[in-house]
């Protein structure tokens, strides 16, 4: 937290060096990174990533959102546009936040999105980048559009089925946040709220992940104990805990607390393999 001098936030442990919460999934030969908060540079340049096929969002908040104009980099480098998928509600977050990626004619250089709505509870096909229109950079007007190349499609059939489950960022069902099921992978966060006809979506899950801020009650995400619950109820063989603020303790004592119920603490830059 900024300007804070507290234990963890002056931790010299390099696991408490909590940024904005996000994953990248590699599913069935694709790069699937799910929310690009405004430390999404950053978290690139660090794991060194070279590809994304997609942005899932999760919401539209900012620290879920605020890193998208970065994508620019992807755009150049690859010569295609970013899918991006998310509700309809964040599309019109998106349009607002980012007008200018949107408006006709182009600002030269703005990044380039293929928005997909998806719905609550409907699965969806997620594709190769490829298989998006090329973009050509033309210096002093920016990118102008081809069709795929065929080719280069035919060389990427890899496509990946998603499962959306929906919950709620408040306690009101105000605000609905989207999680994401792939395969034997559930990534979940920014939950106040999810209902039990959601939680069977993650039956059979070998790996989930769930936020917590801290450990008394919250208006918009669970408590430690909340988190200890899902977790419990969804049963899967690994489970950790993300979204962690200063207010919970420092890694190596949170982890140490939570390990013996079979609990994980995340950290930026963990990977967890599935064989």
């Amino acid at each position: 937290m900024i300007g804070c001098q507290c234990d963890v936030c002056r931790s010299g442990d390099s696991r408490d060096k909590r940024l904005r919460s996000s994953v990248l999934v590699q599913y069935q030969g694709l790069n699937i990174l799910v929310d690009a908060g405004p430390d999404f540079r950053a978290q690139m340049l660090r794991e060194d990533v070279r590809h994304l096929d997609a942005i899932l969002l999760t919401h539209g908040h900012k620290d879920h959102t605020g890193g998208l104009d970065d994508v620019r980099s992807f755009n150049l480098l690859e010569g295609h546009p970013i899918n991006i998928y998310c509700e309809s509600q964040v599309e019109t977050s998106l349009r607002r936040e980012y007008a200018y990626a949107f408006a006709e004619p182009r600002y030269p250089g703005s990044p380039e999105w293929q928005v997909h709505p998806i719905l609550p509870g409907v699965p969806f096909t997620l594709h190769s980048n490829t298989w998006e229109d090329c973009l050509h950079w033309e210096s002093g007007c920016g990118y102008y559009r081809t069709p795929a190349d065929e080719k280069e499609k035919a060389a990427h059939p890899e496509t990946a089925v998603v499962i959306p489950i929906r919950g709620w960022h408040d306690r009101y069902k105000k605000l609905s946040v989207m999680g994401y099921r792939f395969g034997p992978i559930a990534y979940m966060t920014d939950l106040a709220l999810i209902e039990d006809d959601e939680l069977e979506k993650l039956k059979g899950v070998e790996v989930v992940t769930v936020n917590c801020v801290k450990r008394a009650p919250h208006l918009s995400h669970f408590s430690l104990d909340e988190a200890i619950g899902f977790f419990h109820r969804v049963g899967a063989p690994r489970s950790y805990l993300t979204h962690l603020s200063h207010l919970l303790p420092a890694h190596a004592a949170l982890d140490a607390e939570l390990s013996v119920q079979g609990i994980r603490v995340a950290y930026d830059g963990l990977r967890v393999e599935i064989k």
